[in-house]
């Protein structure tokens, strides 16, 4: 089965944003300030964001566990 995945980059913001399924959703803190998860109402997994991706590059290497909450 295909699936597509929609990145987003909006350079003026500096903000990256990747998401799996188009559906409805929310975005939600995790262990990285820069890093936000976007669940659906079951709490599958969605997408991510990423803030002030460029800053990044100055840190080591960017590394987040993003869970699903939703059992199946």
């Amino acid at each position: 089965m295909e699936k597509e995945v929609k990145i987003w980059y909006d350079k003026e913001g500096d903000y990256l944003e990747v998401i799996f399924e188009k559906k409805a959703g929310y975005f939600k803190e995790t262990e990285n300030d820069a890093v936000m998860e976007k669940v659906d109402t079951k709490g599958n997994v969605i997408g991510f964001s990423i803030l002030k991706v460029s800053a990044l590059k100055a840190e080591r290497p960017l590394s987040v566990s993003l869970k699903n909450l939703a059992v199946a």
